[in-house]
This record gives structure tokens, C-alpha cells and sequence, in this order.
């Protein structure tokens, strides 16, 4: 009986002794590599837009002492709603335009901003904004959002959300804790952790010595990884990552269309179906066969521009409001 004990014992010695040491082994052999790869800069095609002459500017001052730039660009129809359009990473406010500019045909104002770092909003001392979402755009959001409630023109039914990859991230956070806004359309929208956890099955893959390893790895190990090393990386850039996964479940009742690119080599399609996972119904996946990432639009063309109309018309647009109602000067833009 004792000699059985001792046994299973020195095994569950032994076996914890293993598992320190390979825990140890990730932290000083893979965890500088997850570090360095998060932080590049990938290469994508950004959409600029062009400057529209009758757009009304306006600067978004944020509580810690910064003025954004953004614009408005009320509907060429009497107005169905608002929508505020978030951008992608490294695009200019003008960016909205190819995207939202049938929207605006149709009875949608358009409201977008450039966030701290991004076009000509200004750079933070110390934040190098990258393609993940941080505390900041978080902040800056939730600025366009109460800037929005506070026009004289605004809508009280609240607002639409359209955003882009990074930006599309961004809005998801801010909209799922606030009801202002009614219903949301990202394209390329991704999650932190649920981007990380695939990489580091490939990173680990490409850089361990035991390749066959990989999959001996719970898949809980990999989302802890994965939250160490966002720790770290905030650490060493002085900034907060908000987990997106951990309030996707707030923006049910309020429906949500999710674009992504089939062909996406940046943010995969199971990557997406993940993110998708963590909100409630109502909701949409479409995935456009071979698109790649924030090219959904240019491939999809015509179909992507009635899917996202006929969206916000269902869930948006409503009864049109009063004429006049909107035409009020703002102060301050």
C-alpha cells in the first residue's frame, strides 16, 4: 500500500518536474519570439479615400488632452440614421469614403475619426500606435460616441457601426458597453487573443526542435500563453490590450453582420469563425470567397454594398426623422 503510494507519488513528482521545465523552456525559448512577431507592422493595402468638399470638420477633443481629427458627411436624402465608421489601421478619415459613400446616397450620415497616432490626429508621447487594439482607441471611441450624442442634431434612436479590421475591433468594444449603439458591421474585425493562440501553434511549430509536440499542447496552455505574453508586451510599451472576446456576449440583442475575407493570409477565416463564436444571435458570418484582408469589397462588389444597405435598413434605418431637425450648426466642429 505505502510502496504503491510512494509510486504514484515520484510519478506525479516526476511528471510536475517535466511540466515546470517545459513551462520554463516556452517562457525563455518561444515567449521573446511571440514579443517580437507581435509587434510588426504587417503590410496591407490601405484605402485613403479623397477629401469631399461638402464634409464638415471636426475635432474631437479627448479627455487627456488631445484634438482628433475627423469628419461628417450628412446623407444626400432626407436622413434614414447615423452611422459611425470605424477605421483601419494606418488609414487617413477619408478612408470612409469608397466604403460609405452608397451609404450616404441612401439616406445615412457618416461620421469618422482619425485616432491618436493615425492621419493627422496627433502622435501620444511614448504610444506607437500598432494594428492591435489598445486602452487608447478604446478612450478615442468612446469620444466619437459621446461626441455623437451630443450634436444638436443627434439621432435619440442612436447610431449604426461600420468599421474595418483594427477599427472594426475597436467599435465592437465601445458598442458592446453601450447601448447607443443599435447595430453593428465589421469587415476584417479581429480579437487579440483569439489571433494569438493560432499564431503561437504555428510559431511553436516553425521554432521547436520536437515539432510533434505541438499538438500534445492543451489548447488552455496556448490561450494562457498567450495572456502572458499581451502582459509582457504591455509592460514594455505602456499600454493595455482589452480582451474584444470578453464583452462580444454584451451585444446580443442587437444584431451583428460579420464580413470577412475567405482568402484572408492576415486574419483567417477560423480566426474569424472563433471571434464569431463569442457574441449571441442575432447574428451573421459571410465570408467572401477570395477575398483577402479588407478586400471583401473590392471582390464582392456589388453585393457587398447591397448586404450592407439592406442591413441598415433593416435595423437602422426605420422612420426618417423630421427635415430640418439635422441642419443645426454644431459648436465646436
Amino acid at each position: 500500500m505505502w510502496l504503491l503510494l510512494w509510486i504514484v507519488l515520484g510519478i506525479g513528482g516526476v511528471l510536475l518536474a517535466l511540466a515546470l521545465a517545459f513551462h520554463i523552456n516556452i517562457l525563455v525559448r518561444y515567449m521573446p519570439v511571440v514579443v517580437r512577431i507581435f509587434q510588426e507592422k504587417p503590410l496591407f493595402i490601405i484605402p485613403f479615400g479623397q477629401p469631399v468638399a461638402d464634409a464638415e470638420e471636426v475635432e474631437l477633443p479627448t479627455a487627456d488632452g488631445l484634438t482628433l481629427k475627423g469628419c461628417y458627411l450628412k446623407a444626400a436624402e432626407p436622413r434614414k440614421g447615423v452611422i459611425l465608421f470605424g477605421l483601419e489601421f494606418g488609414s487617413s478619415r477619408w478612408g470612409c469614403v469608397p466604403y460609405c459613400g452608397f451609404l450616404r446616397e441612401r439616406g445615412y450620415d457618416i461620421f469618422t475619426f482619425e485616432m491618436r497616432g493615425q492621419g493627422q490626429s496627433p502622435a501620444q508621447a511614448g504610444y506607437e500606435p500598432l494594428q492591435w487594439v489598445t486602452d487608447f482607441d478604446v478612450q478615442d471611441f468612446q469620444t466619437a460616441v459621446e461626441y455623437l450624442k451630443a450634436r444638436p442634431d443627434c439621432d435619440p434612436r442612436g447610431i449604426g457601426f461600420f468599421g474595418l479590421s483594427k477599427g472594426g475591433g475597436a467599435g465592437l468594444y465601445v458598442g458592446a458597453r453601450d447601448d447607443f449603439v443599435r447595430c453593428f458591421v465589421t469587415d476584417g474585425a479581429f480579437g487579440t487573443v483569439s489571433t494569438m493562440v493560432p499564431y503561437e501553434k504555428q510559431w511553436v511549430y516553425i521554432y521547436t526542435r520536437l515539432p510533434w509536440t505541438v499538438t500534445l499542447i492543451p489548447h488552455w496552455y496556448y490561450v494562457y500563453a498567450a495572456h502572458l505574453g499581451i502582459r509582457r508586451i504591455s509592460k514594455l510599451r505602456n499600454v493595455n490590450y482589452p480582451e474584444l472576446e470578453a464583452v462580444l456576449h454584451r451585444l446580443a440583442p442587437r444584431p451583428w453582420l460579420m464580413i470577412h475575407g475567405g482568402a484572408d493570409n492576415y486574419i483567417k477565416p477560423d480566426m474569424a469563425r472563433e471571434l464569431f463564436s463569442y457574441a449571441g444571435a442575432p447574428k451573421e458570418l459571410w465570408l467572401v470567397n477570395k477575398a483577402k484582408h479588407n478586400q471583401a469589397m473590392q471582390t464582392a462588389n456589388g453585393e457587398y454594398q447591397s448586404r450592407v444597405l439592406a442591413f441598415f435598413d433593416q435595423h437602422l434605418g426605420g422612420a426618417r426623422q423630421e427635415p430640418g431637425v439635422r441642419d443645426q450648426d454644431v459648436p465646436g466642429s
